[in-house]
C-alpha cells in the first residue's frame, strides 16, 4: 500500500513540475497571469532586504518585485507605458520607480524617520530590484516599517522583510492589508 501511495505522490509531483515548466499551469485566481521562463506565478510577493552597514554607517535597502507586476502598477499609477526589461528611457523608469517606492515604503530607525537616497534599479530575469540607501545611521536596534507596496494592484499581496544588523538577520511578512511592522534587535 505505501509503495502505491508513494508512486501516486511522485507522479503527481512530477506532473505538476512539468506543467509549471511548460507554462500550462493556470493562474489560481484567474487574474493577470505571468508567463515567464518557469510558467505562471500564482502569488504576489515582494522581498525587501534592509542591511545595516556599520562600516559605512548606512542602511542598504533592496526591493525585489516581479517585473510584470511592477510594470503594471507603475503604468496604472503614472498613466504611462512602462518597460523595465528594455527601457527606451532608463532615466524615466528610474523616476517612476523612485516615486513609487518613496510613496509606498517608509522606515524609522530607532524611532526617527530616515531619508532615502534612490540609487537605481536593475532587472534580473522575472524580478526587478530597486535600490535605496540611507546615510548617517551609525547604529540601529529598532526598525518601524510601513509599506503598501503593490497593495494598489493586488489584494493578496505579501511583502517579506529581511533585516540584518551586526550579522543577525530577522524576518517578517506583511499580508494585505497590513502595513506596519516593528523589528527590534
Amino acid at each position: 500500500m505505501a509503495t502505491s501511495v508513494n508512486k501516486w505522490f511522485l507522479l503527481s509531483l512530477s506532473t505538476g513540475f512539468l506543467l509549471v515548466l511548460s507554462g500550462n499551469l493556470q493562474h489560481w485566481d484567474s487574474r493577470t497571469p505571468y508567463r515567464g521562463a518557469w510558467g505562471l506565478h500564482p502569488f504576489h510577493v515582494s522581498v525587501i532586504e534592509i542591511n545595516h552597514n556599520a562600516t559605512d554607517k548606512t542602511l542598504e535597502i533592496s526591493c525585489k518585485i516581479f517585473t510584470d507586476d511592477f510594470e503594471k502598477v507603475l503604468a496604472k499609477n503614472y498613466k504611462t507605458k512602462v518597460d523595465l526589461i528594455n527601457p527606451p528611457d532608463k532615466a524615466k523608469m528610474d523616476t517612476l520607480i523612485k516615486k513609487y517606492l518613496f510613496s509606498h515604503l517608509s522606515v524609522k530607525a530607532n524611532g526617527k524617520p530616515v531619508v532615502f537616497d534612490y540609487l537605481g534599479f536593475e532587472n534580473d530575469h522575472e524580478a526587478a530590484y530597486g535600490y535605496i540607501e540611507v546615510p548617517n545611521i551609525p547604529a540601529v536596534n529598532k526598525f518601524d516599517i510601513s509599506t503598501s507596496i503593490m497593495y494598489d494592484l493586488f489584494d493578496d499581496q505579501m511583502n517579506i522583510f529581511h533585516v540584518t544588523v551586526d550579522g543577525k538577520r530577522k524576518s517578517t511578512k506583511l499580508n494585505y492589508p497590513d502595513k506596519e511592522a516593528v523589528i527590534s534587535f
